[in-house]
């Protein structure tokens, strides 16, 4: 029996759900006060998050032009595909998208598994011509692939100075060369827009108001003549082919202006291709690689005893017949000289007779020498990568030094410094910094700082020795050094040719000695003698076949044979008549491109 009485109950009841209702209108209405008053600007940024994209525009990154506006670098569109994983609901088609695209289809898989709530991904970057067309043959979905228009490098003359040029990565970044050296010149300066999209991330509009320009990167013109490059590459395949060295490298460089004609290293690479390369490639080594110059110091040594009137181009010296002994050590030279005239000492390449002069020119003389012609220092060349050799301090230098230094031991040069030497006692004394680029076209006109004018702009030569020093050595015992000595194998019928053969011994990494097996042979060759234009030098790291490894048989030939194509490219006059190179000569040779 129920006590309590019916109207208490119904208003009970009543009250209850009164309360029911005003507590749910007190919920909702704070919620609504929230909504309205506190995180209305905290959705409203979220909003406009999802709503408003920052697109980059992508700006053209300029082109690599040879000396005479050959092609070397360049930029073309290309389309890279794209998927909506969050819209990919029939995944029937990836397997045969990673069988033309060569993805390995498991991973490709993950990834989307990994990325499936989201609106972008990338499927592959920069297709080939072939690889478009067959993706465009499979007829996908338009609401979930797609295609993006980027920019890829293109290199017109494939593996054609690889070194020197360097490339540009996925994502446009320079990498190694001129590419990275001037990145932030022809890379050019990005632009960017606003985009509104709705919350399927479909575009619903475009701010061009709020649209900024990209600017395009500049063309730079170098000093590398393509037609050169390509016969210097050429000479160094046949060295490999014969001589099969661990390494290779070879560089030509105007005598007047020293700049920097061709540059090549071996082994090299592929720029269109260079993926799966072995990693020794990568290296330039006519910049990043030290060793013992050997002979091919000895000239420097002489022009500094000449100069300080330490010696004269009349003198002798006696050579102790092959032995001569300067403390504890004992020198030898390959044959029993004795008395040896300054001009002999360099073209018989006689070690006693120039540990001789090193004694007149004492250890402080020697290292004012090397250093004065650059050694120790990097020479200033616009590439990434570039080692300054080895020169100790003189505090470091002992009695050994006084023997060693003057044979090009106990130091340690890159090619580039080396040749840059050299051009210095070709060019009447007058030390010059290599240069690779020739010009610079600013198509956007770009503000340019202080420090970026100096990377381009011509530097200043320093005299190091007398016109009348650096004109004797270079037309006396160079050129009989050639026609006479350790060199001969390098005598031009056409053109009076000089230079000095180089053969050093490596150490042995496992002993710390030099090594009987381990050679660096190198040469350094120019002409005309009376007026030199164009020098050569070639360095064959380790070669491997054959008994011999002299400077003069290994990498005097190729180096003759670059400096004469070179030559008469130039239709530079033969020294021996006044005729000229034909034209068809030289047009023959810039064929060779095409």
């Amino acid at each position: 029996m129920n006590l309590v009485p019916s109207n208490l109950r119904n208003s009970w009841r009543t009250w209850s759900l009164v309360l029911l209702v005003v507590l749910a209108w007190l919920v909702i209405s704070g919620r609504l006060v929230y909504l309205q008053y506190i995180g209305h600007r905290q959705f409203a940024r979220v909003v406009a998050r999802q709503q408003v994209y920052k697109e980059k525009i992508p700006a053209r990154p300029g082109d690599i032009l040879d000396r005479n506006g050959r092609l070397l670098a360049t930029t073309i569109v290309s389309n890279s595909l794209y998927v909506i994983p969050q819209r990919l609901e029939n995944k029937k088609k990836v397997d045969r998208i990673c069988d033309i695209l060569q993805l390995d289809a498991a991973a490709f898989r993950k990834r989307l598994n990994e990325n499936q709530d989201k609106l972008f991904l990338w499927v592959k970057r920069r297709l080939s011509d072939q690889e478009l067309s067959e993706i465009r043959a499979l007829d996908l979905s338009d609401a979930v692939w797609g295609f993006r228009q980027e920019y890829r490098r293109q290199y017109p003359q494939g593996a054609l100075a690889a070194h020197a040029l360097g490339l540009r990565d996925i994502d446009g970044k320079g990498q190694g060369g001129l590419e990275e050296a001037f990145d932030h010149l022809i890379c050019g300066q990005d632009g960017y827009r606003f985009l509104i999209r709705d919350a399927h991330g479909r575009v619903i509009e475009v701010r061009n108001d709020s649209r900024v320009a990209a600017r395009n990167g500049e063309t730079l013109v170098v000093t590398l003549d393509s037609i050169i490059q390509l016969y210097t590459e050429r000479q160094l395949q046949s060295i490999v082919e014969e001589w099969k060295p661990k390494s290779a490298c070879a560089i030509v460089m105007d005598v007047k202006t020293c700049e920097v004609l061709a540059m090549a290293s071996v082994p090299t690479f592929d720029l269109n291709h260079p993926e799966g390369i072995d990693e020794s490639a990568w290296k330039n080594t006519a910049i990043a690689s030290i060793y013992e110059p050997g002979s091919t110091l000895k000239p420097f040594i002489v022009a500094a005893a000449l100069e300080k009137g330490l010696i004269q181009t009349e003198d002798e010296f006696d050579c102790e017949h092959g032995e001569y002994r300067m403390g504890k050590r004992l020198l030898h030279d390959h044959h029993s000289y004795g008395l040896l005239s300054v001009t002999d000492v360099l073209v018989k390449s006689s070690n006693i007779g120039m540990a001789k002069i090193g004694e007149k020119l004492t250890n402080p003389g020697l290292y004012e020498a090397v250093t004065a012609f650059g050694f120790g220092q990097k020479t200033g060349i616009q590439l990434p990568g570039e080692l300054g050799g080895i020169v100790r301090p003189l505090k470091r230098w002992n009695i050994y030094s006084t023997g060693s230094v003057p044979m090009g031991q106990e130091i340690a040069v890159t090619p580039v410094q080396l040749i840059t030497g050299h051009v210095a006692l070709a060019n009447q004394g007058k030390l010059l910094n290599p240069r690779l680029i020739r010009d610079q076209i600013d198509h956007n006109y770009f503000p340019r700082s202080e420090e970026e004018s100096d990377q381009v702009r011509p530097l200043v030569s320093t005299p190091i020795v007398s016109p009348e020093v650096a004109d004797w050595l270079v037309q006396v015992p160079m050129v009989e050094t050639v026609t006479r000595g350790t060199g001969r194998k390098a005598q031009l019928e056409e053109y009076v040719v000089f230079g000095k053969t180089g053969t050093a011994q490596k150490p042995d990494p496992k002993t710390g000695k030099y090594s009987s097996e381990l050679h660096v042979s190198s040469f350094i060759c120019g002409a005309p003698a009376h007026d030199p234009r164009v020098l050569v030098l070639v360095v064959v790291n380790e070669p491997s076949v054959g008994e011999n490894h002299y400077g003069g048989t290994i990498a005097g030939p190729p180096a003759a044979e670059i400096l004469k194509q070179t030559l008469m490219y130039q239709r530079v006059p033969f020294d021996h008549s006044s005729e000229t190179p034909p034209e068809r000569t030289a047009q023959r040779l810039r064929n060779a491109l095409r």
